[in-house]
């Protein structure tokens, strides 16, 4: 279909050549993620240098002094932190905290350096103690955890980075979708709608190859039996297989043979969705590569460990936010009359009613006006009670609001194991009244302070955009990630945008 299975394929500088001598010249790879990459060891080798030659010019009084080591020659630490080092960037490395495939995207990345550091600090650890090498104990708990923060500052640094060049249209795969029209359609849309991916849709390839358009602007440029010269013709250095049930397994196996020539990479889109990472897992049968999708669990250590993440990131906040909090009551006592806090019913875990607590930021009578409001907006059959240019929001409420800290009084409904710093948004009874089946998932873990839809567009997303991202959390909730969403949120507070209301 897309190549004789007889053919010989020699490669050469120039391209491929099949036995009648027809050549195909290679596209050019896409060279930034070897260069990404560079950037990063060099990136890795400057943070596991600073953090450890800072360490021991503050913490250690000699570093030309011995390591105490009985009945061996003392060896200097200073050499004693350069095998760390080395060790560290080995570990790095061996883990693939480098790989282009989960760089620049998702929690993989981050997870890899915190395996590599622990691995790190297991070994070194594991060595001194069965060698009796009087180490100092700092370098364990000191050095070690500083300098994995940097290299995840550092990684995150790079990140964002990388995100404003592929903005400007750098640093990009330019991919070419192959598959059924709406199979084709649906890849091409979540692509595009998601920030990040590193990938630039150039054209589809349909099984007709129709004239028309696939989402209004993305040309057809061939049909499956030309799939590999369209692509070539393209200069894609991605095809992407949607899936199309009319293509036989050997004509597919047949059409990776075609990418392999011309050294475009080959990646297969399953039609599952919002399935993060870690939960996927190939397994080869029978030269099937079959994918073991794991389930979601929130009980047991799992369970255990969000809960003492809550608790102890709630006591820290409520510790560094008291000065804050202060302020803020003073500033909503002289604004307006009314009560200082605000409680309304929302719906937790489980569908368990309880009472959260928020800074008000309303008129005294809000509540008794929203039916008449959202009946005026004609919202009223969505699950999600946004009133937009609320006139019900005091002056000093609107900042309170815009910045979030009308809600750092449900810290203490984290506290006591109502909420969760992160998880989907609590609503009121009457908003989960209109869930459907898909959106009751959203109660299978305790409501958040914040959440992926909040650092995602908060008031600006859709009801059906805000269930995806609060589904895909609860699908695929890890604590990497929860740091990383408190992470964005700190900066959504700081500079919220226009989104924010």
């Amino acid at each position: 279909m897309w190549i004789r299975s007889e053919r010989s394929v020699v490669l050469s500088r120039e391209g491929t050549a099949d036995r009648e001598g027809a050549s195909h010249p290679v596209p050019a790879k896409a060279q930034w993620p070897r260069r990404y990459a560079s950037r990063l060891f060099l990136s890795d080798l400057l943070v596991v240098a600073v953090a450890l030659v800072a360490y021991g010019m503050i913490s250690l009084p000699n570093l030309l002094g011995p390591v105490d080591w009985p009945g061996q020659p003392g060896v200097p630490y200073w050499a004693a932190l350069a095998t760390v080092a080395a060790l560290w960037l080995t570990a790095l490395d061996v883990v693939d905290t480098r790989n282009e495939h989960v760089v620049g995207h998702g929690v993989v990345e981050y997870q890899r350096i915190v395996r590599a550091s622990a691995s790190v600090f297991m070994v070194v650890v594991a060595t001194a103690f069965f060698l009796q090498i009087n180490l100092a104990r700092s370098v364990f708990f000191v050095a070690i955890p500083i300098g994995t923060v940097g290299l995840l500052l550092s990684r995150w640094t790079w990140r964002q980075w990388l995100r404003r060049q592929q903005r400007r249209g750098h640093f990009l795969h330019r991919a070419v979708v192959l598959g059924e029209r709406a199979k084709t359609s649906h890849v091409i849309r979540t692509i595009r709608s998601t920030d990040g991916t590193g990938y630039l849709v150039v054209g589809a390839i349909t099984k007709h190859g129709t004239p028309d358009p696939i989402n209004g602007d993305v040309a057809v440029i061939g049909t499956y039996e030309d799939a590999a010269d369209a692509a070539q013709h393209a200069r894609a250095d991605t095809l992407i297989y949607a899936g199309a049930d009319d293509v036989r397994p050997h004509e597919l196996r047949e059409l990776g043979w075609a990418m392999a020539d011309r050294d475009v990479d080959w990646v297969v889109a399953p039609a599952l969705t919002d399935v993060a990472g870690p939960r996927i897992h190939a397994r080869p049968v029978a030269g099937l590569p079959l994918i073991h999708i794991s389930y979601p669990t929130m009980t047991g250590s799992r369970r255990f460990t969000k809960r003492l993440f809550d608790i102890v990131g709630a006591s820290v906040l409520i510790l560094i936010g008291a000065p804050v909090m202060a302020a803020v009551a003073i500033a909503i006592k002289l604004d307006s009359p009314g009560a200082l806090f605000y409680r309304q019913e929302r719906v937790g875990r489980r569908g368990k009613s309880f009472g959260m607590i928020k800074f008000r930021s309303m008129v005294a009578d809000a509540d008794d006006r929203l039916a008449s409001l959202l009946d005026v907006q004609g919202t009223t059959t969505e699950p999600l009670f946004k009133v937009t240019n609320d006139p019900r929001i005091t002056k000093v409420g609107r900042f309170l609001r815009k910045h979030s800290l009308d809600e750092l009084p449900q810290l203490f409904n984290v506290f006591l194991g109502q909420m969760s710093l992160v998880g989907p948004r609590p609503q009121r009874p009457a908003e989960v009244a209109l869930y459907d089946d898909a959106a009751h998932r959203r109660l299978l873990v305790k409501p958040g302070m914040s959440g992926l839809w909040q650092v995602s567009g908060r008031s600006s997303l859709s009801w059906e955009d805000a269930l995806r991202l609060d589904l895909y959390y609860v699908e695929n909730w890890s604590v990497t990630q929860d740091i990383l969403i408190l992470f964005r949120t700190v900066r959504a507070v700081v500079a919220p945008g226009d989104t924010a209301h």
